[in-house]
């Protein structure tokens, strides 16, 4: 075996032992009543979106009530890793909601309920960002999360009124067949 062969192969081992060190620092950040919440709501997208939503308000709520305990130790890490949770489920809630868009789904319904959950988001994260003002120091290490949370929640809610308008013209169109 060559020295270059004998490099991919200790790399690859190397990567290879790895690799379940990574897998068991992530975590699903829904628990398993909730996957099989959605698991049986499967084919439903209004029942499906509005579960993502609850469950996006969970991780918000649970945000929440971890900063106003007195008791909480280490609020910086647990609000990185609250804030981390929120953003994977509001991910997922937008990428169902690109799914039903695509397929041409009626879910005027639950976008409303998803417009009015944004606006709420925004206006608690903001709160949050306002709060972590008074302590720089702790604000660094959840900052970045933040932000992209901030952000992410802001222009998902633009692509969510335009998702209703687009679901409406279908439907409109669909009505006139």
């Amino acid at each position: 075996m060559t020295r270059r062969g004998r490099s991919y192969t200790a790399l690859s081992l190397c990567l290879f032992l790895a690799l379940p060190l990574y897998a068991q620092r992530r975590h699903d950040p829904l628990n398993p009543a909730e996957v099989d919440q959605l698991r049986d709501a499967m084919l439903e997208p209004d029942t499906r979106l509005k579960l993502y939503v609850k469950f996006t308000r969970d991780r918000m709520t649970a945000l929440e009530q971890m900063r106003a305990n007195p008791k909480t130790t280490d609020r910086p890490r647990q609000t990185h890793d609250l804030l981390e949770d929120f953003l994977a489920v509001y991910d997922e809630l937008n990428d169902n909601i690109d799914m039903y868009v695509g397929r041409k789904n009626d879910i005027r319904k639950p976008l409303k309920l998803i417009i009015e959950a944004d606006t709420e988001f925004q206006s608690k994260l903001r709160a949050l960002k306002d709060s972590a003002n008074t302590d720089a120091a702790e604000a660094k290490q959840y900052e970045f999360i933040l932000t992209n949370a901030i952000d992410t929640v802001d222009s998902s809610a633009d692509e969510h009124r335009k998702a209703v308008a687009e679901v409406e013209e279908y439907v409109k169109r669909k009505k006139k067949k």
